[in-house]
């Protein structure tokens, strides 16, 4: 599983690092990015989903 942050539709919420701090950066602005290379670890993947599901502006997108 791999989670990416369109940099585009995100505003700075930071819903998502406030879930899964570990799966998200945080950049000077308070805009998100993934955390490296983006790939979810095992075992983490719940809350990469509610991560997901709680971006107000849909901007994480998970793929398998």
């Amino acid at each position: 599983m791999k989670i990416q942050v369109d940099s585009d539709k995100c505003e700075g919420h930071n819903r998502c690092y406030s879930i899964a701090p570990d799966l998200f950066d945080v950049d000077d602005y308070g805009y998100a990015t993934a955390a490296g290379d983006g790939v979810v670890p095992e075992g983490m993947e719940e809350k990469a989903q509610l991560a997901a599901d709680n971006c107000p502006e849909y901007a994480i997108t998970i793929t398998q």
